[in-house]
């Protein structure tokens, strides 16, 4: 079969003419979904909440929900028709809608995240902050996919699904958290995912229209169609720049990973030997093996460390911790973790008996008080009450017998001499006294016989 027999054939298969449907009526539906007003505004507004939502408990069914309801897509195939015919009406009625929507949404999803309790950047939300190049090949084929079941018979089930693979409601709800939260990179991050999705879907629509023919309305000027289209190429090369680096750093981790891992499998892994873990410390340059069971010997390690080179490790140090150095690490770890268990628990007694020796110094000070007072006051006493031979003081406890109640006072046993009198009067005087000398609240005289 000659060559242009067998794309002869192929285009009989591939042809998307004789599935075409009215194109007026196509361009039509597209453009009553450019329009955002009314119930299209609430659907909106609602699918904003729905997602975030989704986001905020990490929920992938609600934030699939989210998608299927929400009519973003509309004004973003608008735009990719109005380049595609140069309708310039359209593409000014597409891209005034669908600045509002985003603006709805972003502000919507912001007043979501300023509300709610749970503040928390959860996996589903995260997974919306590094765009790669991955996004912008799933939204020009989700575009694609979405233009064309648009565009012929037989549509089935690719519109909800083209909503779900492009994913346009996410990325707006977590700029939106990313306002409410202050985290910059994350709305930064988030707004560039949307970006891509609707920058290529356009482009897939744009694609799309051309390749079924669609009927171009012409401008009064055909610079201007010239001039539009290399508006849009730009767009599209600047949009896919920041994408291609991410990718390009996330492809080039990935091969290294695997080759770290490959290289600790290929030279150091041997029977009796257990490889715990693999670290690879960028700044010091090293790549730390943790071993255990069979040492690896010595000429093992010297011909894996010149082999690295082979898998692209050859900047990279190898250092191998195995055998008794492994457990002595193990070791080191397990007794410095019981050292600071064991100062925790003395520094918590020593606490303890501080604080009970300073209430029994507390109590012995109480006791030593009365017995340095009945000394200091021997000599007023034998001046003011000469009746007095012998007094005690002494801080008493009361219980009562019926009752949980404990008194606490002062007594002073006091012992007259028998050659002189002691009235109750000259009793009292000598209470009153005491209380007053002494200083305390309560006080109880004892005379002795």
């Amino acid at each position: 079969m000659t060559i242009s027999k067998f794309i002869e054939h192929a285009g009989y298969y591939f042809n998307l003419m004789p599935d075409k449907e009215d194109e007026q009526a196509i361009i039509a539906q597209i453009t009553e979904g450019v329009s955002f007003r009314g119930a299209n505004l609430w659907v909106l507004i609602f699918a904003i909440f729905i997602a975030s939502l989704g986001l905020n408990v990490n929920s992938t069914a609600v934030i699939i929900g989210a998608m299927l309801i929400s009519p973003l897509m509309g004004p973003i195939v608008g735009l990719g028709l109005a380049v595609g015919t140069n309708n310039l009406d359209l593409l000014k009625r597409a891209g005034k809608n669908f600045g509002v929507a985003t603006l709805i949404s972003v502000l919507t999803a912001t007043v979501y995240f300023l509300l709610t309790p749970l503040s928390e950047a959860r996996s589903e939300l995260l997974a919306r902050t590094a765009p790669t190049l991955y996004d912008v090949l799933i939204a020009f084929c989700g575009g694609a996919a979405g233009i064309i079941a648009l565009c012929t018979r037989g549509k089935g089930n690719v519109i909800p699904g083209v909503a779900i693979a492009t994913a346009l409601m996410p990325p707006l709800c977590t700029a939106g958290y990313g306002l409410a939260t202050g985290h910059l990179l994350y709305f930064l991050g988030a707004f560039y995912l949307f970006f891509i999705n609707t920058v290529f879907i356009a482009l897939a629509t744009y694609c799309g229209v051309r390749l079924m023919n669609f009927q171009k309305h012409e401008y009064q000027l055909n610079g201007r169609a010239v001039r539009g289209r290399r508006i849009l190429m730009s767009i599209v090369i600047l949009t896919m720049l920041p994408a291609t680096y991410m990718t390009v750093r996330i492809v080039q981790q990935s091969i290294f990973d695997n080759n770290v891992r490959k290289f600790v499998k290929t030279e150091l892994t041997q029977r009796g030997t257990q490889i715990i873990s693999s670290v690879v410390d960028k700044d010091s340059l090293k790549l730390r093996v943790v071993a255990v069971g069979r040492e690896i010997s010595n000429l093992t390690q010297a011909e894996a460390q010149r082999r690295m080179n082979e898998y692209g490790l050859g900047d990279y140090t190898l250092r191998i911790i195995q055998g008794t150095q492994s457990d002595s690490v193990l070791a080191l770890s397990h007794q410095i973790t019981s050292l600071t268990t064991s100062q925790e628990a003395e520094h918590r007694q020593l606490l303890q008996l501080s604080a009970e020796n300073v209430l029994l110094n507390q109590q012995l000070n109480e006791y030593k008080r009365y017995e340095a007072l009945a000394t200091e006051i021997r000599p007023e006493i034998a001046s003011l009450f000469p009746q007095v031979s012998k007094i005690a003081l002494q801080r008493v406890v009361e219980v009562n017998r019926d009752s949980t109640g404990i008194h606490q006072y002062v007594a002073a046993i006091i012992e007259s001499d028998k050659k002189k009198s002691f009235s109750e009067a000259e009793i009292k005087k000598l209470h009153n006294w005491l209380l007053a000398r002494i200083k305390t609240d309560s006080l109880i005289v004892i005379k002795r016989e």
